[in-house]
């Protein structure tokens, strides 16, 4: 693909927020903040789920459809948004994802009865989280390389943007929990909050330097060879990136979807509020262990996957635990377990991605893997679909079965784990 090459001295000075002197190395934060804003968004909803269940009077299946139904707006802005940022510059595609969260939490703020608005307003939220992390996460990635930050350690930006995400998800989650269990409107105001974040974010987002000029027209190919990712076929990619993906949002699903689910009657007098708690305690340890992801990755070996699955394979063994046990502490134990396993599956995927992506298909590739994690939001969907059509496979009995397939994706990846480095 042909670029356009341009000095990046001069290009500082043109660019919106980038003068040299007013504190470049901290121009990843204004992306950040709305990667942050829309991970909030996207995450605000899953302590209600409860709430949705018992007091607007959902099925079990329902409302795990309403978890899942954002993902059919992510993955479209995932695989669209990136490409389309190589193309056309990170900001013209960016900078539209902070009014289109707005618009989700507008019609999921008034229309706690109505199937339709909730399945709506899901998809506008999926949508801008789809451009924040396919989008933001480049765009940070790149603002957190010179001439933007010489700071910057190898690795910073996967992480800066992994966080900004886990950040929003914990925080959204623990504050739409704790609203909807004590504060009045609760179906309403967890919304209206976000709003107000966003806002502010979107504030910021405007003062983000441009990282990826436009293509020159004449340079342009058509759309749909953009939208070809070749390093998608890459053996590393195929290997040790596609069979970990899925148990990101896989594991964090369980930790805050299922698991809560089954203690509804066994949390004491405030399910919404200990539903909210078992977010914040798996996104917590999510976000905790990224910050180590640099010391337990390496680019010689897939170590930062073979970690995660080794926490999945244990934390999907606890979620069983729990449905057999029904016990507070033990869910907590496993909502932490699981946790970890996301956050780690989290970083150590985009920094594989990093490492196998060139750099006019980086958004691409990572667009691909944020649509593979996000297969892992059918896991509670189908798990009630199973036990309600088939009463032997109970929720224990088929969270066993998700503890042994993330022990297969284990041995795999131990198979592959120095096979096929890019750096080969």
């Amino acid at each position: 693909m042909s670029t356009q090459t341009i000095d990046a001295g001069t290009a500082a000075e043109r660019r919106p927020g980038s003068e040299r002197g007013t504190g470049g190395k901290w121009l990843w934060l204004t992306v950040a903040a709305s990667m942050f804003a829309a991970a909030w968004g996207g995450n605000e909803f899953t302590p209600l789920l409860v709430m949705y269940r018992l007091d607007h009077g959902y099925s079990p299946v329902m409302v795990d459809f309403f978890l899942f139904a954002y993902v059919v707006g992510i993955v479209p802005a995932l695989l669209l948004g990136g490409p389309l940022s190589d193309r056309l510059g990170r900001r013209p595609i960016m900078l539209p994802a902070p009014i289109i969260a707005i618009a989700g939490s507008t019609l999921l703020a008034f229309g706690a009865d109505s199937a339709a608005a909730l399945i709506l307003g899901r998809i506008l939220c999926g949508i801008a989280l789809g451009i924040g992390m396919a989008v933001g996460g480049s765009w940070v990635k790149e603002l957190s390389t010179q001439p933007w930050d010489s700071t910057a350690s190898e690795g910073a930006g996967a992480r800066r943007a992994a966080m900004s995400l886990t950040a929003g998800f914990a925080l959204g989650a623990g504050a739409a929990g704790i609203l909807a269990q004590w504060a009045p409107l609760p179906s309403v105001l967890a919304y209206v909050l976000h709003i107000a974040i966003t806002v502010l974010a979107a504030m910021a987002l405007w003062r983000a330097p441009e990282t990826r000029p436009a293509q020159a027209k004449s340079d342009r190919r058509r759309l749909i060879d953009d939208l070809k990712i070749p390093s998608a076929g890459h053996r590393r990619f195929l290997y040790v990136v596609v069979p970990l993906a899925p148990w990101v949002f896989g594991a964090a699903s369980v930790a805050y979807a299922v698991i809560p689910a089954l203690m509804t009657g066994h949390s004491g007098d405030a399910p919404v509020a200990f539903s909210a708690l078992l977010c914040m305690v798996a996104l917590t340890c999510g976000f905790a262990i990224q910050s180590l992801g640099r010391k337990i990755d390496t680019d010689r070996s897939a170590r930062g996957a073979v970690v995660a699955l080794v926490f999945l394979v244990v934390g999907m063994a606890g979620a069983a635990l729990v449905a057999s046990t029904l016990t507070v502490a033990i869910a907590i134990v496993a909502a932490a377990i699981l946790g970890c396993g996301y956050g780690m599956a989290l970083v150590s995927g985009l920094l594989e991605i990093q490492r196998i992506a060139g750099p006019d298909d980086l958004a691409g590739l990572t667009a691909v893997f944020y649509s593979i994690t996000y297969i892992g939001f059918a896991v509670p969907a189908l798990l009630a679909m199973l036990s309600e059509s088939i009463p032997a496979l109970s929720y224990t009995v088929t969270l066993l079965f998700g503890s042994a397939a993330a022990a297969a994706c284990l041995i795999l990846i131990l198979f592959k784990s120095r096979s096929h480095l890019p750096s080969a």
